[in-house]
């Protein structure tokens, strides 16, 4: 274990302590507002947006898709991030067309309480996933599993995020956002002159790496594009920062989030892609980066790890206790009652890590295959106006997404083989395009079917 990960995590934990201010009102606990009620501005939320959003499994997966499938696995994970788009479409629609200001709200006003049960349920799923995830990779990092090292950083750096996410809640969390984010460009600024100072980049075969039109990262950059209208929508902490700035500020926030984590990914996406190029039978990711870099580029690839680690952990933390205790109600609002939410959530990612899957790109897939059941909600209800959408084909679409998602969790498990029967198709992502595109399709038939039959009673 090197110590200077260590004095690296020591130092953005003292940091995140330092400027996380202890906050009594619910205004500055769950809508990140200061103390004399202010709004964030557009440098503090768009900062915020994109380090929350360039988590660290978010960082392993794309220079692990560069790395296997080359450009086409790089393009395919930067593509989700366009949901800083349609996440900005949404809000816009969302609070400045339908006058709402929750998601919640406006599923109860259009399809009863099942709209906002549902959609709790797998946002409440998404952000016990992204504690799970951050946390392994924070346990990779220092030690093999199930090692001391392994389980003792896994559960410091759990409380520490705890510790100062409680204190100041969406206020603390966009605070120590915006610090961390910039060390993390920093890092990366560094990581990436070291990297292309010490390997021969081949920027033509980089381009060239991924020569079968119907290969692996193609199909995932599909897939992309139709989870990407969806995705934004069921993501609490994306939703949670479009909620509580002026409209000016938001849509500007959300604009600038999307180029710079295109970037930031890409960056990331591009090292893994070289790497594969420069590959030996057997090798894996880390030792490639070791033997191609050196040691310091792939201490920094790991303190950015690290630091984007911290940073989704605590937005995600200020989420689930704003979900738990505002938008589902579950207990009266209060700053204490959202801090208990908070410890809970963090006990069950980490019994997560000990307990569950171990495959990060699966997380990913199974929670955008489950939220597009929202995508005709987006379609039809959001952007298209329709107030006559019925209850029972949205919990057809919801039920449609649900059994997609589990269906692609088993198939990439190998715990069954139904797709490659029923279309003879063999690799992960071929099957996830056909569930994707099916989930789409038929939630659209449904919400159509629904509005048909309403015109014709």
């Amino acid at each position: 274990m090197s110590y200077t990960l260590v004095f690296v995590t020591v130092f953005v934990a003292i940091g995140s302590l330092a400027l996380s201010p202890r906050v009594s009102t619910l205004g500055s606990f769950y809508r990140g507002h200061a103390v004399s009620g202010g709004a964030p501005g557009v440098f503090s939320l768009s900062l915020s947006l994109v380090t929350t959003w360039i988590f660290a499994r978010s960082i392993m997966n794309a220079a692990i898709l560069g790395y296997f499938y080359g450009i086409a696995g790089a393009l395919a994970y930067a593509t989700y991030y366009l949901s800083f788009l349609t996440g900005a479409w949404i809000i816009a629609s969302l609070r400045w067309r339908h006058g709402f200001d929750s998601i919640q709200a406006f599923l109860a006003d259009r399809f009863g309480a099942a709209g906002p049960v549902s959609y709790s349920f797998v946002t409440g799923l998404r952000l016990l996933s992204e504690v799970f995830a951050n946390l392994l990779v924070i346990g990779i990092i220092f030690g093999p599993a199930g090692s001391s090292a392994y389980v003792v950083s896994i559960v410091a750096v759990g409380l520490v995020v705890l510790a100062y996410s409680a204190l100041g809640g969406l206020q603390a969390s966009i605070r120590t956002d915006v610090f961390q984010m910039i060390i993390f460009m920093i890092v990366l600024g560094v990581l990436l002159i070291l990297a292309l100072d010490k390997g021969s980049f081949d920027f033509a075969a980089i381009a060239a790496s991924s020569p079968d039109g119907t290969g692996p990262g193609w199909v995932l950059l599909a897939v992309a594009f139709l989870q990407v209208w969806s995705y934004p929508m069921h993501d609490p902490v994306m939703m949670d920062r479009g909620l509580i700035s002026d409209k000016k500020s938001t849509m500007a926030s959300f604009y600038h989030a999307a180029w710079i984590s295109v970037l930031c990914i890409l960056a990331f996406g591009l090292l893994g892609t070289y790497a594969g190029l420069e590959k030996v039978a057997g090798e894996s990711l880390v030792p490639t980066f070791m033997r191609l870099f050196g040691d310091t580029p792939v201490l920094l690839f790991n303190i950015a790890l690290i630091i984007s680690c911290m940073s989704t952990l605590d937005s995600t933390l200020a989420s689930a206790a704003k979900l738990s205790i505002v938008d589902m109600k579950m207990a009266k609002p209060t700053v204490f009652k959202g801090r208990v939410a908070m410890m809970l959530f963090l006990t069950g990612g980490l019994i997560m890590v000990f307990l569950g899957s171990k495959d990060l790109f699966s997380a990913v897939a199974v929670s955008g295959t489950a939220s597009m059941f929202l995508a005709p909600v987006a379609f039809f209800s959001l952007w298209g106006g329709r107030k006559d959408v019925p209850a029972w084909s949205y919990l057809l679409a919801f039920v449609t997404a649900i059994a997609g998602a589990a269906l692609y969790f088993l198939e990439a498990g190998n715990h069954i083989s139904l797709m490659n029967q029923l279309t003879g198709l063999e690799h992960k992502y071929s099957k996830l395009l056909v569930i994707s595109a099916s989930v789409m399709m038929l939630g659209c038939l449904y919400f159509a079917a629904g509005i048909l039959f309403d015109r014709r009673r």
